[in-house]
């Protein structure tokens, strides 16, 4: 049976910090807050897997009371839910992404966040689908005070018992 989660985040823009979107490294004015790398996209991805498999969030697996996640690259959340996928005897189907920010332009980039988001998962990349939007200059998103990120995964649990 194919079980389906979703995923949501939202982290504020600030400087001082990088913009890690999908593991890569953005160039912009400001980043995104957070005790990890605060990576939206990869957040999102992560719940939804987790949900899928009727899990906590990841908030639950890595709280950001612990230090050990300070500064922590967002693929080793990705590859703990994989791992969990794993144990279960399931399989990730699919995951798709958007990203809701108004700037910067996110398609130059969005090839190897796939190819991140696939790695990390240990997916094909065919099996990755990401997109990005604006929020059109509405909301906290289009006033560039912060990026959101929103996620499905589907996966199969056909073999577990």
């Amino acid at each position: 049976m194919v079980h389906v989660g979703i995923g949501y985040d939202v982290h504020a823009l600030v400087e001082g910090r990088k913009l890690i979107l999908g593991g890569v490294d953005i160039p912009h004015p400001k980043g995104l807050e957070g005790h990890s790398d605060a990576d939206v996209l990869m957040h999102a991805i992560c719940d939804a897997v987790l949900g899928a498999l009727g899990e906590a969030d990841i908030g639950h697996f890595f709280p950001n009371t612990d230090p050990r996640w300070k500064g922590a690259p967002s693929c080793l959340f990705l590859n703990e839910a994989a791992r969990l996928v794993e144990f279960r005897a399931g399989n990730i189907v699919n995951v798709d992404a958007s990203v809701i920010a108004q700037a910067p332009k996110l398609f130059p980039h969005i090839h190897q966040m796939k190819i991140n988001i696939a790695a990390a998962l240990r997916l094909n990349i065919q099996r990755v689908g990401i997109k990005a939007t604006t929020s059109e200059h509405l909301g906290f998103a289009g006033r560039e005070e912060g990026i959101a990120a929103m996620a499905v995964a589907s996966v199969d649990l056909s073999q577990a018992g």
